[in-house]
């Protein structure tokens, strides 16, 4: 092989990388405007704008977690690749689609169907990481999350421009085309050599049959859920912090900007060094690690007396998240074999959704109970008792480990003692 030229794996990790930026991108556009665009749609009491809202901005989470197993199974029988063009195709079609609306009917509908019919990041991860070498999946699927935290930054400081540029119904259409944009790179870059392994479509009973250890996946499926319930469960009131903070200033909005955005800058820039760490100390080490120092970064949040403050601590929350999805997603590879993969990552993505949905409302009901500075303690408590089951959890895992299967195959290994203690040692690795 020429030595400029990539190796399979790191070239479709760079193109998954893209067409997740733009992706990612393209689904935030619209997140600023999204209000407005209810007002324009004829709703203009306040309440009832802020109810729209909230129904439009969560149907997509909703019906996502709930399809994202179907999409996961059809992966594993038919390729991921496939499922990388259908997403994009039809979050190309139907983000057009809501340029049309009418109503605000139309417009929560075919945020509904947006849900059903994504899937784009949950097949890009699968993709990368059935691929990538067992020595550089952190490192890997590390990068690759750099795409989803970039075009979320990207998403709402570009859509809010082109709201003013362009116009609202106009976003939509722009929105489309970065989709389809995704779906032809994703056509004529992405390469998959797929065979699928089981000739019937197993069940979920067998799905988890095949797994060396369900409850250690278990484990991680619940970490990545109350991870999303932790972060998200601040997201909805920084503003309002931030406007604590800052008080009758005209620029609340650009430094609320500034402080989300700079949790995701932090994460940009750790994420593929904190993947390469894991693949050279474990994972799991990684993932306790950033547990702990996230929840200890929670905690002077609640004391800051500036937005610079509030800054600062944000950008070294975006330095300990960026070890966390990425190191459970390595985990979940090390554990999981290649011909059902699609699935079991598909559950782990519905648990990141349903985190989403359960966050954004228990944030806002907590502030208004019991006060903003709250939410901040109690997020903190959350992510120190998920760390410390997540190292019990860990131990009994390795110690308790049964003969795993090989990632190759879709049925249990014949019981050949090599076989046996190399497998177990693989498991007792990812859980170390």
């Amino acid at each position: 092989m020429n030595r400029w030229q990539l190796p399979l794996w790191k070239r479709n990790l760079f193109l998954c990388w893209f067409g997740s930026l733009v992706t990612t991108a393209g689904m935030s556009l619209i997140t600023p405007f999204l209000p407005l665009y209810i007002q324009m749609l004829g709703v203009h009491n306040t309440a009832a704008v802020e109810r729209w809202s909230g129904l439009a901005f969560g149907a997509t989470f909703l019906s996502s977690a709930l399809i994202s197993p179907v999409w996961g199974r059809v992966a594993d029988q038919r390729g991921r690749k496939l499922m990388l063009l259908r997403a994009s195709l039809g979050m190309a079609v139907v983000c057009s689609l809501m340029g049309f609306a009418q109503n605000v009917y139309e417009l929560t509908a075919l945020r509904l169907l947006q849900g059903l019919v994504s899937g784009y990041i949950a097949a890009a991860i699968t993709l990368v990481a059935t691929q990538t070498p067992r020595d550089h999946a952190g490192w890997a699927l590390g990068t690759l999350s750099t795409g989803t935290v970039g075009g979320t930054l990207l998403g709402p400081l570009v859509g809010g421009y082109l709201a003013e540029a362009i116009g609202l119904r106009n976003v939509f259409f722009a929105t489309g085309c970065l989709m389809f944009a995704a779906f032809i790179i994703t056509w004529l870059g992405v390469h998959e050599q797929f065979q699928a392994k089981a000739k019937t479509v197993l069940s979920r009973r067998e799905v988890w049959q095949q797994l060396p250890n369900p409850r250690f996946l278990i484990v991680m499926m619940v970490t990545t859920f109350i991870l999303q319930l932790a972060y998200m469960s601040i997201q909805p009131i920084v503003t309002v912090y931030v406007t604590l903070l800052v008080g009758n200033s005209s620029h609340v909005a650009l430094i609320s900007g500034c402080v989300v955005a700079a949790a995701g800058f932090a994460n940009v820039l750790a994420a593929p060094q904190l993947g390469k760490l894991s693949d050279r100390i474990g994972p799991r080490r990684v993932l306790l690690v950033c547990l702990v120092l996230a929840a200890l970064v929670f905690i002077p949040q609640a004391f800051v007396r500036s937005a610079w403050q509030l800054m600062a601590l944000r950008f070294a929350l975006g330095l300990t998240m960026a070890g966390l999805l990425p190191s459970i997603n390595t985990l979940v590879k090390r554990n999981t074999p290649d011909a059902i993969a699609g699935r079991v990552y598909s559950y782990n993505q519905s648990a990141q959704y349903l985190g989403n949905i359960g966050g954004s409302l228990l944030g806002g009901q907590m502030a208004a109970a019991f006060g903003i500075r709250t939410v901040f303690f109690s997020t903190a408590a959350l992510l120190l008792f998920n760390a410390l089951w997540l190292s019990v959890a860990g131990r009994r895992a390795a110690a308790t480990a049964e003969t795993p299967a090989p990632a190759s195959t879709t049925a249990p290994a014949p019981q050949e003692p090599r076989a046996v203690q190399h497998n177990r040692n693989e498991l007792r690795h990812a859980a170390h």
